[in-house]
Protein backbone atom coordinates (compact mmCIF):
# COMPACT_ATOMS: atom_id res chain seq x y z
CA UNK A 1 0.00 0.00 0.00
CA UNK A 2 2.86 2.54 0.67
CA UNK A 3 4.61 1.51 -2.46
CA UNK A 4 1.90 2.14 -4.81
CA UNK A 5 1.35 5.94 -2.47
CA UNK A 6 4.66 6.29 -3.48
CA UNK A 7 4.76 5.65 -6.80
CA UNK A 8 1.46 7.57 -7.28
CA UNK A 9 2.70 10.46 -5.77
CA UNK A 10 6.29 10.02 -7.66
CA UNK A 11 3.96 10.07 -10.95
CA UNK A 12 1.87 13.21 -10.06
CA UNK A 13 5.63 14.61 -9.33
CA UNK A 14 7.00 14.21 -12.75
CA UNK A 15 3.67 15.63 -14.40
CA UNK A 16 3.65 18.87 -12.39
CA UNK A 17 7.78 18.90 -13.54
CA UNK A 18 6.48 19.21 -16.92
CA UNK A 19 3.89 21.52 -16.42
CA UNK A 20 6.40 23.64 -14.37
CA UNK A 21 9.31 23.09 -16.79
CA UNK A 22 6.60 24.75 -19.58
CA UNK A 23 5.56 27.68 -17.72
CA UNK A 24 9.16 28.13 -17.56
CA UNK A 25 9.58 28.36 -20.85
CA UNK A 26 6.90 30.25 -21.66
CA UNK A 27 7.85 32.94 -18.93
CA UNK A 28 11.59 33.15 -20.51
CA UNK A 29 10.02 33.60 -23.65
CA UNK A 30 7.87 36.10 -22.52
CA UNK A 31 10.67 38.16 -20.58
CA UNK A 32 12.86 37.63 -23.82
CA UNK A 33 9.91 39.49 -25.66
CA UNK A 34 9.72 41.92 -23.16
CA UNK A 35 13.88 42.91 -23.21
CA UNK A 36 13.70 43.22 -27.10
CA UNK A 37 10.98 44.90 -27.57
CA UNK A 38 12.25 47.49 -24.35
CA UNK A 39 16.08 47.61 -25.99
CA UNK A 40 15.89 47.00 -29.56
CA UNK A 41 13.11 48.35 -32.06
CA UNK A 42 12.84 47.24 -35.73
CA UNK A 43 12.10 50.22 -37.98
CA UNK A 44 11.70 49.89 -41.98
CA UNK A 45 13.21 52.99 -43.56
CA UNK A 46 12.66 53.73 -47.13
CA UNK A 47 10.88 50.09 -47.59
CA UNK A 48 13.87 48.00 -47.39
CA UNK A 49 16.61 48.94 -44.92
CA UNK A 50 16.37 47.97 -41.28
CA UNK A 51 17.53 49.96 -38.14
CA UNK A 52 18.57 48.61 -34.72
CA UNK A 53 19.41 51.51 -32.26
CA UNK A 54 20.47 50.48 -29.09
CA UNK A 55 17.41 51.66 -26.89
CA UNK A 56 13.86 52.13 -27.42
CA UNK A 57 12.79 55.62 -29.21
CA UNK A 58 9.49 57.47 -30.22
CA UNK A 59 9.51 57.76 -33.89
CA UNK A 60 9.40 61.97 -34.67
CA UNK A 61 5.96 63.14 -36.23
CA UNK A 62 5.94 63.91 -40.01
CA UNK A 63 7.23 67.45 -40.80
CA UNK A 64 4.05 69.36 -42.17
CA UNK A 65 3.32 71.02 -45.02
CA UNK A 66 2.34 74.75 -44.69
CA UNK A 67 -0.26 76.09 -47.42
CA UNK A 68 1.10 78.09 -49.65
CA UNK A 69 -0.29 81.04 -51.75
CA UNK A 70 1.42 82.79 -54.63
CA UNK A 71 0.80 86.55 -54.22
CA UNK A 72 2.10 88.99 -56.22
CA UNK A 73 3.64 92.33 -55.29
CA UNK A 74 2.77 95.13 -57.77
CA UNK A 75 5.83 96.93 -55.43
CA UNK A 76 9.52 97.18 -54.74
CA UNK A 77 11.61 99.34 -52.56
CA UNK A 78 15.16 98.86 -51.10
CA UNK A 79 17.41 100.95 -49.57
CA UNK A 80 21.04 101.67 -51.47
CA UNK A 81 24.24 101.59 -49.45
CA UNK A 82 25.89 104.95 -49.67
CA UNK A 83 28.85 106.92 -47.46
CA UNK A 84 25.81 108.73 -45.92
CA UNK A 85 23.03 106.75 -45.23
CA UNK A 86 21.56 109.69 -42.42
CA UNK A 87 19.29 111.51 -41.80
CA UNK A 88 20.71 114.19 -44.38
CA UNK A 89 20.50 112.02 -47.16
CA UNK A 90 19.12 108.75 -47.44
CA UNK A 91 18.60 106.80 -50.54
CA UNK A 92 16.45 104.33 -52.13
CA UNK A 93 14.95 102.54 -55.29
CA UNK A 94 11.10 102.12 -55.83
CA UNK A 95 9.40 100.76 -59.01
CA UNK A 96 5.50 99.82 -59.47
CA UNK A 97 3.31 98.21 -61.91
CA UNK A 98 0.28 100.19 -60.77
CA UNK A 99 -0.43 103.46 -59.59
CA UNK A 100 0.05 104.16 -56.45
CA UNK A 101 1.12 106.70 -53.60
CA UNK A 102 4.10 107.25 -51.96
CA UNK A 103 4.06 108.55 -48.06
CA UNK A 104 6.77 108.90 -45.76
CA UNK A 105 6.27 109.89 -42.33
CA UNK A 106 9.53 110.29 -39.93
CA UNK A 107 9.69 109.71 -35.85
CA UNK A 108 6.33 107.35 -36.02
CA UNK A 109 4.52 106.20 -32.48
CA UNK A 110 5.22 102.28 -33.39
CA UNK A 111 2.13 100.78 -31.07
CA UNK A 112 -0.57 103.72 -33.04
CA UNK A 113 1.38 102.61 -36.31
CA UNK A 114 0.58 98.54 -35.44
CA UNK A 115 -2.26 99.82 -34.63
CA UNK A 116 -3.36 101.75 -37.97
CA UNK A 117 -2.26 98.75 -39.55
CA UNK A 118 -4.79 96.77 -38.67
CA UNK A 119 -7.85 98.81 -39.58
CA UNK A 120 -9.70 97.53 -43.05
CA UNK A 121 -8.07 98.36 -45.96
CA UNK A 122 -11.04 101.17 -47.48
CA UNK A 123 -10.39 103.34 -44.05
CA UNK A 124 -6.85 102.90 -44.81
CA UNK A 125 -7.10 104.72 -47.69
CA UNK A 126 -9.58 107.13 -47.20
CA UNK A 127 -7.37 108.16 -44.26
CA UNK A 128 -4.34 108.44 -46.79
CA UNK A 129 -6.45 110.37 -49.59
CA UNK A 130 -7.46 112.38 -47.27
CA UNK A 131 -4.01 113.20 -45.59
CA UNK A 132 -4.73 112.65 -41.72
CA UNK A 133 -2.79 108.91 -41.99
CA UNK A 134 -1.26 108.50 -38.40
CA UNK A 135 -2.45 112.26 -37.99
CA UNK A 136 -1.02 112.93 -34.15
CA UNK A 137 1.33 110.22 -33.91
CA UNK A 138 4.00 110.94 -36.06
CA UNK A 139 6.75 114.18 -36.25
CA UNK A 140 7.13 115.32 -39.05
CA UNK A 141 5.73 114.41 -42.53
CA UNK A 142 7.88 113.46 -45.39
CA UNK A 143 7.53 113.33 -49.04
CA UNK A 144 4.36 112.44 -50.14
CA UNK A 145 3.58 111.86 -54.25
CA UNK A 146 1.70 110.30 -56.67
CA UNK A 147 3.44 108.20 -59.59
CA UNK A 148 2.44 105.77 -62.38
CA UNK A 149 3.77 102.78 -62.93
CA UNK A 150 7.64 102.77 -63.52
CA UNK A 151 10.76 100.73 -63.12
CA UNK A 152 13.45 101.42 -60.72
CA UNK A 153 13.23 105.04 -59.58
CA UNK A 154 16.13 106.54 -56.98
CA UNK A 155 14.91 108.67 -54.35
CA UNK A 156 16.43 111.30 -51.39
CA UNK A 157 14.97 111.60 -48.28
CA UNK A 158 16.30 114.37 -46.65
CA UNK A 159 15.52 115.62 -42.63
CA UNK A 160 17.67 118.81 -42.56
CA UNK A 161 17.30 121.37 -39.82
CA UNK A 162 15.70 119.13 -37.45
CA UNK A 163 15.95 116.26 -34.58
CA UNK A 164 13.65 113.35 -33.79
CA UNK A 165 12.84 112.64 -30.43
CA UNK A 166 13.26 108.91 -30.55
CA UNK A 167 13.34 108.10 -26.50
CA UNK A 168 16.37 106.16 -25.29
CA UNK A 169 16.18 102.49 -26.15
CA UNK A 170 13.98 100.36 -26.38
CA UNK A 171 12.69 103.34 -28.31
CA UNK A 172 8.96 104.37 -28.58
CA UNK A 173 8.83 105.81 -32.38
CA UNK A 174 10.38 104.32 -35.76
CA UNK A 175 12.50 106.91 -37.39
CA UNK A 176 11.20 106.23 -40.81
CA UNK A 177 7.71 104.77 -42.14
CA UNK A 178 7.47 104.93 -45.86
CA UNK A 179 3.77 103.70 -47.23
CA UNK A 180 3.28 102.73 -50.75
CA UNK A 181 -0.14 102.16 -51.82
CA UNK A 182 -2.46 101.55 -54.47
CA UNK A 183 -3.88 104.35 -56.63
CA UNK A 184 -5.77 102.95 -59.29
CA UNK A 185 -9.27 103.43 -59.80
CA UNK A 186 -10.00 99.89 -60.00
CA UNK A 187 -12.88 99.03 -57.89
CA UNK A 188 -12.71 95.03 -58.38
CA UNK A 189 -9.31 94.64 -56.62
CA UNK A 190 -9.70 90.37 -56.05
CA UNK A 191 -9.24 89.83 -52.13
CA UNK A 192 -6.12 88.45 -51.87
CA UNK A 193 -4.36 91.14 -53.91
CA UNK A 194 -1.92 93.05 -52.40
CA UNK A 195 -2.75 96.78 -52.13
CA UNK A 196 -0.21 98.58 -49.90
CA UNK A 197 3.70 97.88 -49.13
CA UNK A 198 4.60 99.50 -45.68
CA UNK A 199 8.17 99.46 -44.62
CA UNK A 200 9.54 100.53 -41.59
CA UNK A 201 12.95 102.02 -41.79
CA UNK A 202 16.23 102.22 -39.24
CA UNK A 203 18.17 105.23 -39.38
CA UNK A 204 22.05 104.85 -37.73
CA UNK A 205 22.44 107.46 -35.47
CA UNK A 206 25.00 108.24 -32.22
CA UNK A 207 22.45 106.45 -29.98
CA UNK A 208 21.58 103.62 -31.44
CA UNK A 209 24.82 103.15 -33.93
CA UNK A 210 23.21 99.50 -35.63
CA UNK A 211 23.67 100.20 -39.38
CA UNK A 212 20.91 101.65 -41.51
CA UNK A 213 18.42 99.35 -42.85
CA UNK A 214 14.86 97.77 -43.42
CA UNK A 215 13.17 96.54 -40.07
CA UNK A 216 10.37 94.97 -41.52
CA UNK A 217 7.59 95.12 -44.50
CA UNK A 218 4.39 94.32 -44.43
CA UNK A 219 1.78 93.64 -46.79
CA UNK A 220 -1.77 94.80 -46.26
CA UNK A 221 -4.18 92.96 -48.59
CA UNK A 222 -7.72 93.98 -49.70
CA UNK A 223 -9.30 91.98 -47.78
CA UNK A 224 -7.69 93.02 -44.42
CA UNK A 225 -4.68 90.35 -43.82
CA UNK A 226 -1.36 92.26 -42.64
CA UNK A 227 1.84 89.76 -42.98
CA UNK A 228 5.17 90.62 -42.64
CA UNK A 229 7.62 90.34 -45.32
CA UNK A 230 10.49 87.61 -44.90
CA UNK A 231 13.28 86.93 -47.62
CA UNK A 232 14.45 83.30 -47.82
CA UNK A 233 17.92 82.32 -48.21
CA UNK A 234 18.78 80.59 -51.13
CA UNK A 235 22.15 79.13 -50.77
CA UNK A 236 23.18 77.42 -54.30
CA UNK A 237 24.77 80.66 -56.06
CA UNK A 238 23.10 84.03 -57.39
CA UNK A 239 21.43 82.65 -60.93
CA UNK A 240 19.52 84.81 -63.08
CA UNK A 241 21.48 88.22 -62.74
CA UNK A 242 20.21 89.09 -59.23
CA UNK A 243 21.69 91.86 -57.74
CA UNK A 244 23.97 90.60 -54.65
CA UNK A 245 21.63 90.13 -51.55
CA UNK A 246 18.39 91.07 -53.93
CA UNK A 247 16.82 87.23 -53.48
CA UNK A 248 13.73 86.72 -55.66
CA UNK A 249 11.57 84.80 -53.17
CA UNK A 250 10.15 86.02 -49.79
CA UNK A 251 7.40 84.56 -47.11
CA UNK A 252 4.82 86.81 -45.95
CA UNK A 253 4.15 85.34 -42.48
CA UNK A 254 0.35 86.55 -40.96
CA UNK A 255 0.77 88.64 -38.32
CA UNK A 256 -0.99 87.72 -34.99
CA UNK A 257 -3.06 89.64 -32.82
CA UNK A 258 -5.63 91.14 -35.55
CA UNK A 259 -8.66 89.84 -37.14
CA UNK A 260 -8.44 87.83 -40.86
CA UNK A 261 -7.36 84.45 -41.05
CA UNK A 262 -3.84 83.60 -39.78
CA UNK A 263 -1.66 80.60 -39.85
CA UNK A 264 -1.30 80.04 -43.60
CA UNK A 265 2.05 81.14 -45.30
CA UNK A 266 2.25 82.97 -48.40
CA UNK A 267 4.82 82.85 -50.60
CA UNK A 268 5.28 86.24 -52.11
CA UNK A 269 7.41 86.21 -55.16
CA UNK A 270 9.00 89.23 -57.24
CA UNK A 271 8.36 90.35 -60.76
CA UNK A 272 11.78 88.24 -61.54
CA UNK A 273 10.83 84.77 -60.18
CA UNK A 274 10.57 82.71 -63.19
CA UNK A 275 13.91 81.63 -62.98
CA UNK A 276 13.40 79.63 -59.91
CA UNK A 277 9.99 78.76 -60.66
CA UNK A 278 10.89 77.16 -64.23
CA UNK A 279 14.84 75.96 -62.80
CA UNK A 280 15.72 73.13 -65.52
CA UNK A 281 18.66 72.25 -62.70
CA UNK A 282 20.43 75.59 -62.00
CA UNK A 283 19.34 75.47 -58.86
CA UNK A 284 20.74 72.47 -57.20
CA UNK A 285 19.59 70.65 -53.78
CA UNK A 286 23.22 71.73 -51.53
CA UNK A 287 22.91 67.70 -50.28
CA UNK A 288 22.82 65.47 -53.56
CA UNK A 289 23.88 68.01 -55.76
CA UNK A 290 21.39 66.32 -58.15
CA UNK A 291 17.85 67.23 -57.76
CA UNK A 292 16.62 71.08 -58.11
CA UNK A 293 16.14 72.25 -54.52
CA UNK A 294 12.15 72.99 -54.29
CA UNK A 295 11.31 73.04 -50.35
CA UNK A 296 11.49 76.25 -48.00
CA UNK A 297 12.54 74.99 -44.69
CA UNK A 298 10.68 76.88 -41.39
CA UNK A 299 11.47 78.42 -39.21
CA UNK A 300 14.97 79.15 -40.61
CA UNK A 301 13.57 79.96 -44.09
CA UNK A 302 16.82 78.31 -45.40
CA UNK A 303 15.53 76.75 -49.14
CA UNK A 304 18.61 74.29 -49.88
CA UNK A 305 17.08 71.02 -50.66
CA UNK A 306 15.06 68.89 -52.86
CA UNK A 307 12.00 66.44 -51.45
CA UNK A 308 14.41 63.42 -51.73
CA UNK A 309 17.04 64.18 -49.18
CA UNK A 310 13.93 66.32 -47.36
CA UNK A 311 12.78 63.16 -45.91
CA UNK A 312 16.08 61.79 -44.63
CA UNK A 313 16.48 64.95 -42.33
CA UNK A 314 15.40 66.25 -39.24
CA UNK A 315 17.35 69.70 -39.30
CA UNK A 316 18.60 72.33 -41.67
CA UNK A 317 21.75 71.18 -43.58
CA UNK A 318 22.58 75.29 -43.68
CA UNK A 319 22.44 76.48 -39.76
CA UNK A 320 21.47 72.85 -38.05
CA UNK A 321 18.00 74.01 -36.97
CA UNK A 322 15.03 71.72 -36.30
CA UNK A 323 12.89 71.84 -39.23
CA UNK A 324 9.05 72.55 -37.39
CA UNK A 325 7.49 72.61 -40.98
CA UNK A 326 8.04 73.26 -44.73
CA UNK A 327 6.46 74.41 -48.07
CA UNK A 328 7.26 73.47 -51.94
CA UNK A 329 8.59 76.64 -54.09
CA UNK A 330 8.01 74.82 -57.08
CA UNK A 331 7.06 71.53 -58.79
CA UNK A 332 8.54 68.08 -57.58
CA UNK A 333 7.72 66.46 -61.04
CA UNK A 334 11.53 65.88 -61.29
CA UNK A 335 11.04 63.16 -58.52
CA UNK A 336 10.70 59.43 -60.22
CA UNK A 337 7.56 57.47 -59.75
CA UNK A 338 7.54 54.67 -57.34
CA UNK A 339 4.98 52.35 -57.35
CA UNK A 340 4.23 50.05 -54.10
CA UNK A 341 3.19 46.94 -55.84
CA UNK A 342 6.05 46.66 -58.14
CA UNK A 343 7.98 46.86 -55.44
CA UNK A 344 6.19 44.39 -53.87
CA UNK A 345 6.23 41.73 -56.09
CA UNK A 346 10.09 41.73 -57.35
CA UNK A 347 10.39 40.49 -53.84
CA UNK A 348 10.09 36.60 -52.99
CA UNK A 349 6.93 35.72 -50.49
CA UNK A 350 8.86 35.40 -47.48
CA UNK A 351 10.12 39.06 -47.56
CA UNK A 352 6.48 39.98 -47.94
CA UNK A 353 5.38 38.11 -45.21
CA UNK A 354 8.27 39.22 -42.89
CA UNK A 355 7.24 43.09 -44.72
CA UNK A 356 3.88 42.29 -43.50
CA UNK A 357 4.46 40.74 -40.17
CA UNK A 358 6.76 44.33 -39.31
CA UNK A 359 4.27 46.54 -40.30
CA UNK A 360 2.12 44.41 -37.79
CA UNK A 361 4.59 44.45 -34.63
CA UNK A 362 5.58 48.87 -35.20
CA UNK A 363 1.32 49.09 -35.31
CA UNK A 364 1.45 47.24 -32.11
CA UNK A 365 3.57 48.42 -30.33
CA UNK A 366 2.19 52.42 -30.90
CA UNK A 367 4.99 53.52 -33.45
CA UNK A 368 4.50 55.34 -36.28
CA UNK A 369 5.39 53.91 -40.00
Amino acid sequence: MVTKTMITLLVSAAELTNIFSILAVILCFCAMIVFITRNMMVLRMHGEEFMFPSSLHQVPPRVPQMNMMKVHIPFTFKLLETSKSSYSELQCSMSSQVKYRVSAYWGVNIRELHIFLWRPWADLRDACLRGDFLKGYYQFAGLRLEKIPHFDQTMTLKLDGVTLDLGTPPRLCYPLVIFLFRNDTEDSIHPDETVALINVIHIKDSVCTLPTSILAQYLKQANGQLSCLKQLYLATGNPGGYEEGQIPFAVAEPVEGGPGPVGRTLVCPTNEDSTLWNSSGEQLCVVCQYFPLSRALLPCRHTCICASCFDKLDRCPMCRGPIKSYFCIRGEEYMPIQSSSKSQSSHGPLYNWLHSWDDRLTDFLGFQR
